[in-house]
């Protein structure tokens, strides 16, 4: 599991990990599986860990007062899961994060991520993981306000296709802000049904 993590690091820096930092990693990032409906974090909880999908799919939502699920994200393998503002305040969360499938993760404590700043790799890799983080949710911020259900939905096809195949259209929808109807008539008026 450990050697998913490992590349992934490498390949969003340019500095190499060196044998005693990979050693670092494999200590710290502990291996955990979810069954589908597990919770990672459920709303209240103070985020403890910070998870690294080896295999396997996520959803963060938030529940309304009228207990709609608002998908704040989708995640698959090769990304990362946890509430940041949680995780870094230690504060209680006002999301839920569940497995939508069966899924494997690295986790990673608030303490441990403290001692893997001391790698240089990981630094890097963070920065420029942060960077196209702010700018996705800039574009999406952006396409929320101001675009059609249209547009957004193909914003969406344009930058998470391989989401059709592992999330059901009524979570694109919330994902998208809209309604699955409004999403189901796009996709008929595409021909993508």
């Amino acid at each position: 599991m450990h050697d998913t993590l490992i590349s992934f690091i490498q390949g969003h820096a340019t500095t190499p990990l060196t044998e005693q930092e990979i050693a670092v990693v494999k200590e710290l990032f502990v291996p955990r599986k979810y069954r589908k409906g597990q919770f990672f974090l459920q709303e209240g909880e103070i985020c403890k860990n910070y998870g690294f999908i080896v295999n396997g799919a996520m959803r963060q939502y938030a529940v309304d007062e009228k207990g709609t699920e608002n998908i704040l994200g989708l995640q698959i393998e090769n990304w990362w899961c946890g509430d940041r503002d949680s995780y870094f305040k230690e504060q209680p969360s006002i999301y839920n994060i569940d497995a939508w499938e069966n899924s494997e993760l690295l986790l990673i404590s608030k303490e441990n991520i403290d001692r893997m700043v001391a790698i240089p790799a990981f630094i890097e890799m963070r920065i420029k993981l942060d960077d196209n983080h702010s700018i996705a949710n800039q574009k999406r911020l952006l396409c929320h306000i101001g675009a059609s259900a249209e547009k957004r939905y193909e914003n969406f096809l344009q930058h998470y296709p391989q989401f059709l195949e592992r999330f059901p259209l009524r979570m694109i929808a919330s994902f998208l802000g809209i309604t699955k109807e409004t999403l189901s008539r796009i996709r008929r008026h595409a021909g993508n049904s």
